[in-house]
């Protein structure tokens, strides 16, 4: 068969992007454009959270031909360069951000990313130590975990909170789009939406995972277990004279110490879930539950049954 050929009027495709291009800068009061990218990259940043998976658990996540007489040396090449990444990222956030808010000397803006980077740095061992908790959570509270070491390999509820331990602090420190893509990352890989605003104790797991959903503003405790497809969501969200939403304000749950919440269930709203309750699976919940308690879906009654034609 002989090559097959044709023109596809790019001189006009491109002449068109070019104008909703113009009519987006425009509208965003962007009439020029600085050169190089000015936002983060999220390439970059799936490299960046490679390294640190790796120097945070180097003998399991790391190189396969690390030895453990090199464990120190690989961690801490790996750290430079991934810090190193990771400075030039909070560097274009915290420029960009400044665009359209107070002016600040280029020379400050530098000097608070090489603090951000020496603060989250210094937080890696207790993000390392919160990460083992929840791997010990996963193994004791799934019966078909063999080891330690397949939870942390193989577990997405695992790859999802090694995302979201580092995610958060980096959210803490001021780079919050930085923080979202790499909770993102996780979302696209394991189904497991975690904003990274979310403040979540040690001990947490995430059973199989899928379609979980926690909202920026949750607190949860220490030793929580969720089941896939539960959501930790807003009912609401409250407005300002505009009508836009007020962002940052507390909306969603706050999950106290040793709950379990099943498969599908739902809960909306700034609602306190006690310690100790449990929330069976499909159920909707938008009130305070006390301590201890038990929530199931309501069972019909017999005549119900018989009017809907069950029986």
């Amino acid at each position: 068969m002989g090559e097959l050929t044709a023109t596809f009027d790019l001189q006009q495709i491109v002449g068109e992007l070019a104008d909703v291009r113009q009519r987006w800068r425009t509208q965003q009061q962007r009439s020029t454009e600085p050169g190089g990218r000015e936002l983060p990259s999220r390439e970059e940043l799936t490299r960046i959270v490679e390294g640190l998976r790796g120097a945070l658990f180097p003998m399991r996540l790391g190189p396969p031909d690390l030895r453990q007489e090199s464990e120190d040396f690989y961690v801490g090449h790996t750290l430079d360069t991934v810090l190193h990444a990771l400075l030039h990222q909070v560097r274009l956030e915290l420029h960009y951000a400044q665009r359209n808010g107070d002016k600040a000397a280029a020379e400050v803006l530098d000097a608070q990313a090489i603090r951000i980077v020496r603060e989250f740095g210094h937080a890696l061992p207790s993000i390392r130590s919160l990460l083992d908790s929840d791997v010990m959570a996963a193994f004791e509270g799934d019966p078909a975990a063999r080891s330690v070491d397949e939870v942390l390999l193989a577990y997405p509820g695992i790859e999802a909170m090694i995302h979201h331990r580092v995610a958060h602090r980096l959210y803490a420190l001021g780079v919050p789009l930085l923080a979202r893509l790499v909770a993102e990352l996780a979302h696209g890989k394991t189904g497991i939406d975690i904003h990274p605003g979310a403040t979540i104790g040690p001990g947490f797991f995430i059973d199989h995972g899928t379609g979980v959903v926690i909202g920026e503003t949750a607190v949860i405790g220490q030793r929580v277990r969720v089941y896939q497809a539960v959501t930790l969501g807003a009912k609401s969200f409250p407005t300002d004279a505009a009508g836009h939403p007020i962002k940052g304000q507390p909306r969603h749950p706050t999950v106290e110490d040793d709950v379990v919440i099943y498969a599908g269930a739902t809960v909306l709203g700034r609602v306190t879930i006690g310690r100790g309750a449990s929330i069976g699976g499909n159920v909707w919940v938008t009130h305070d539950v006390p301590p201890g308690a038990h929530v199931t879906q309501a069972r019909p009654r017999k005549e119900e049954l018989m009017e809907g034609g069950w029986l």
